[in-house]
């Protein structure tokens, strides 16, 4: 089985081994292939676009995409049905997550991890924290804030610090131009470093970046390499957003079955509870919260990984939007995005 994922997405340890994933390959009998290959999401289906065109294997048997990709992969026929009789532990997953517009009933694709964007500093740089997005925009953080590749968060988090309801659909491009003049002129003014996928950790660590829009569980795997809890993240005054990475099976996999067992493995709460310790990222498991404040007790009433109704109402949704908005909200981000 080849399994395609983003950075910082699974448990390591010291040798870095995945102690999880090294169990499923030893009670399954199954031997796994992990890439850490997935950067963003555009970027990663551009290499594989053209295969899942033709019904050929792209290389992955299974990958855990964005939501918003993984609608548009289903809308093109571009993935498999699951066999839900090989993964009893669907059961398990919370029901706010089981009937998405875009896959009723969990028929094609499975969540892997939900989680927040919001805002990150180098706490050692920005001793007093920030607080709001316009922070970012300080005079003595010139040249040194990332903001994300991905538009939904980083657009998503613009819209919110001008009021907009990202979540509904009562806006448009009028509203979206409104937050990507914020953008361009700070990738031109030269406040923004630059706007990347997972690869802005580089510069955090480096201390190329003190600053910027990032995804919240990163922020833990860039304090373990670290060594102590050097950087911190919050959602923003005006709300950040909230994510879903969900598994599914391209067309022209052959090994459909393998990936149905690898999905049920991970859904037993045990699992879940091991692997969010680590990832801190929201688990769709039921079940894992009660394991965790039993075995992991540091991580039970973490807000980023077990969030409770307050926490969840200051992260919004991007709404789904239609081909026309899709197309132009792209075009016009990946302008400014070309730009920087």
């Amino acid at each position: 089985l080849t399994w395609s994922n983003w950075p910082a997405y699974m448990d390591e340890d010291e040798d870095g081994n995945y102690p999880t994933l090294l169990r499923f390959q030893e009670e399954s009998g199954i031997a796994v292939t992990y890439k850490v290959d997935v950067d963003d999401n555009d970027t990663f289906y551009g290499t594989i676009k053209d295969q899942l065109a033709l019904g050929q294997f792209p290389g992955s048997d299974t990958f855990c995409l964005t939501e918003w990709m993984v609608a548009r992969l289903i809308r093109f026929g571009y993935v498999q049905d699951l066999d839900a009789a090989n993964i009893p532990n669907k059961a398990n997953l919370t029901p706010a997550l089981l009937n998405p517009d875009f896959d009723p009933g969990r028929n094609k694709s499975l969540p892997w991890q939900n989680g927040f964007a919001g805002i990150g500093w180098d706490s050692e740089a920005i001793p007093k924290g920030l607080q709001s997005v316009d922070d970012l925009w300080a005079a003595d953080l010139k040249g040194k804030v990332t903001v994300l590749s991905e538009m939904r968060d980083t657009m998503g988090i613009l819209l919110r610090s001008q009021g907009v309801d990202i979540s509904s659909a009562d806006w448009g491009m009028d509203e979206f131009a409104s937050a990507i003049e914020v953008l361009e002129s700070n990738v031109t003014s030269g406040q923004i470093l630059g706007i990347k996928g997972n690869e802005y950790l580089e510069d955090f660590n480096s201390g190329n970046a003190v600053a910027g829009m990032v995804w919240s569980g990163d922020i833990t795997a860039a304090n373990v390499e670290a060594g102590y809890d050097r950087f911190k993240f919050a959602l923003p005054d005006s709300g950040g957003t909230l994510w879903g990475d969900t598994f599914v099976v391209p067309m022209g996999s052959p090994r459909k079955a393998n990936a149905e067992k690898l999905m049920n493995y991970y859904y037993q709460p045990d699992v879940a509870a091991e692997l969010a310790a680590w990832v801190n990222y929201i688990t769709p498991v039921v079940g894992a919260q009660e394991y965790a404040a039993e075995n992991f007790p540091e991580i039970a009433d973490n807000q980023l990984i077990f969030p409770n109704e307050e926490t969840l109402s200051q992260a919004h949704i991007f709404r789904s939007l239609d081909a026309a908005d899709d197309q132009a909200f792209k075009a016009e981000f990946l302008r400014v995005k070309l730009g920087a």
